[in-house]
């Protein structure tokens, strides 16, 4: 099956009451370091995150119930749980949120997405100075402000996102991979220019 296909198959489109219950910046990094790191135990993700085991326990369970983990029964034992990411990325659309309320649940979780999101820059700031220096070239800090109409964002995105898909498409599998690579990170935030557009019941 071709690596586009897998990653497809292993995409989740939550509902709006699944958003909810991942709009907490603590699942929200939990479910990460799952996905990135692998399997874990309560207590591991409470170490990395500093918080008790107890919390950890409870976010788990919440991200359980909706979807977003599962328990990894191939490792542990009744008193050691150790829980895996049930998919590997969240796709959301604007569009799949039609009432108040639904609408409301995912404007929550996109704030927690973007704090996350700043939150991890902020600590790539913080370590750059100390990054070898290949690494510390193949980063960037750049933006971009552009005329464009909502069509012709909507296609530059598109095509964004195809660079990535491509760039996807040459990960090695666990075990096959050279042994300078890391995760890379890069993180796309796409919107137009804030206080610029005229918002529904602005007055003319």
């Amino acid at each position: 099956m071709a690596k586009r296909e897998e990653r497809e198959l292993s995409t989740v489109r939550p509902d709006a009451t699944a958003l909810k219950a991942l709009a907490h910046p603590a699942r929200l990094r939990m479910l990460g370091m799952l996905r990135t790191d692998g399997p874990a135990t309560a207590s591991q993700l409470a170490e990395r995150m500093g918080l008790n085991s107890g919390a950890t326990s409870y976010h788990l369970r919440q991200l359980e119930q909706y979807g977003f983990v599962k328990e990894d029964s191939a490792r542990g034992n009744k008193r050691d749980r150790w829980w895996r990411a049930a998919h590997q990325s969240t796709r959301t659309r604007p569009g799949d949120y039609d009432d108040l309320d639904d609408r409301a649940a995912y404007a929550a979780y996109r704030r927690t997405v973007v704090g996350q999101h700043v939150a991890t820059m902020q600590s790539a700031a913080a370590e750059f100075d100390d990054l070898p220096r290949e690494w510390a070239e193949a980063s960037t800090e750049s933006d971009w402000s552009i005329w464009l109409t909502p069509e012709q964002s909507r296609e530059v995105v598109r095509k964004l996102g195809e660079v990535l898909e491509e760039a996807m498409d040459l990960e090695a599998p666990e075990g096959e991979r050279p042994a300078d690579a890391e995760i890379f990170s890069l993180l796309l935030h796409a919107f137009p220019a804030p206080g610029r557009v005229a918002q529904p019941g602005d007055e003319s």
